[in-house]
């Protein structure tokens, strides 16, 4: 009866420590993994960012062979507001009328479950304009601020809003379908906004960022980038 009991015991406890294990295999078997709030790494001209940024946040854990090759483990309480933004991190430091090429393309593996988006989050060299492009999003998220319409650019066609978080103006491009890989030409979006709406000048493109902006993802769950990468000429 006690051997009985014991090996009850025992098979589930094996089982949660081979799930654990699974659970961890990519970030132990990593190149480089964090777990550390601001953890980063540099590859191949890239900065990647483990960024657990947003109060009430759960644990994170990034890890990556290369810049290309990467992903978050995230375990997010259920509970709004954004908790993280793991990115890879391409500096572009040229103004829009000296950008002649400026193309990403992106595959990634994401959750059926959870509250995120995966996007890009392209800023001037001020901070003072932020340009989000959502490729996927899942649960009850939303941009900020006001409704523009939609528009057809970069290879996509997005819902536009511009608002202000208060420190800075964003204006964020939410693809109409779900889309876990493809190409974007990010020159026509920036031309966008600055020759036919007049939302800013001839800025200096700083930072175009890749990632996962996760507002929940209770349990523990698994974000993969395949492949990303930025060119810019």
């Amino acid at each position: 009866m006690r051997r009985t009991a014991r090996t009850l015991f025992l098979t589930p406890l094996i089982a949660l420590l081979a799930l654990i294990g699974f659970a961890a295999a990519p970030a132990q078997a990593a190149t480089w993994s964090s777990s550390d709030q601001w953890g980063t790494w540099s590859n191949g001209g890239y900065t990647l960012y483990n960024n657990i940024w947003g109060s009430g946040a759960g644990a994170q854990t990034i890890w990556a062979n290369s810049f290309g090759d990467w992903g978050v483990w995230a375990n997010h309480p259920n509970t709004g507001g954004i908790k993280s933004y793991p990115n890879a991190k391409k500096a572009v430091g040229k103004k829009i009328s000296a950008i002649s090429s400026l193309t990403s393309s992106y595959n990634v593996t994401v959750p059926s479950s959870g509250a995120y988006n995966t996007s890009y989050d392209i800023w001037d060299t001020n901070y003072d304009y932020e340009i989000m492009l959502w490729v996927n999003k899942t649960g009850p998220v939303g941009p900020l601020g006001t409704a523009q319409g939609n528009v057809s650019l970069g290879g996509h066609t997005w819902s536009v809003y511009k608002g202000s978080n208060g420190a800075n103006e964003v204006f964020s491009f939410i693809r109409t379908s779900n889309s876990t890989a493809g190409s974007v030409d990010i020159k026509p979006i920036v031309n966008w906004i600055k020759n036919t709406k007049g939302w800013f000048g001839d800025v200096t493109i700083g930072d175009v960022q890749f990632g996962y902006e996760i507002t929940s993802s209770a349990g523990g769950l698994d974000f993969r980038t395949n492949s990303v990468g930025v060119s810019a000429s």
